[in-house]
């Protein structure tokens, strides 16, 4: 569904001591992915497709601090590039430029009327490449 939110983002200055206190504090899983430096977290259980199978659970991730210093909620939309040109007519502005998640989709970050960072996600078509899409030389891969 367009529009929910999907995803949450946690920024850490030591990503095992934060992996290991919400490890402690909640049972959160970590998938480590060192060539992203990130790691998603599992907070509640998947099924085959990768979909949380808890009505209104959604997974995160955490993500070395940077420029990034606050929490980061994630919106699903059916077309990033669309979502980005409305941001920015409302007042918005992007902050991080559509990158592929190769195989998964593509993510983005907008700045809000407020000053905040918000992240959008756009699901790839189910059984298609991104890689392969027109216009997947343009992303930022690897950020």
């Amino acid at each position: 569904m367009a529009g929910g939110v999907v995803h949450f983002e946690i920024p850490a200055d030591d990503e095992n001591r934060a992996r290991d206190f919400y490890t402690s504090a909640f049972g959160w899983e970590f998938q480590v992915m060192p060539e992203m430096e990130y790691s998603l977290a599992m907070t509640t259980p998947m099924d085959e497709t990768g979909r949380p199978t808890v009505p209104g659970s959604i997974n995160g991730g955490l993500f070395r601090r940077g420029d990034l210093t606050a929490p980061v909620v994630t919106v699903d939309v059916e077309d990033i590039d669309a979502a980005l040109e409305k941001i920015a007519a409302l007042g918005g502005a992007v902050h991080r430029a559509k990158m592929e998640v190769p195989g998964m989709g593509w993510n983005a970050y907008f700045k809000d009327s407020e000053g905040n960072i918000v992240g959008l996600w756009q699901n790839a078509e189910p059984g298609s490449n991104p890689a392969a899409s027109s216009d997947a030389a343009a992303n930022d891969i690897g950020a």
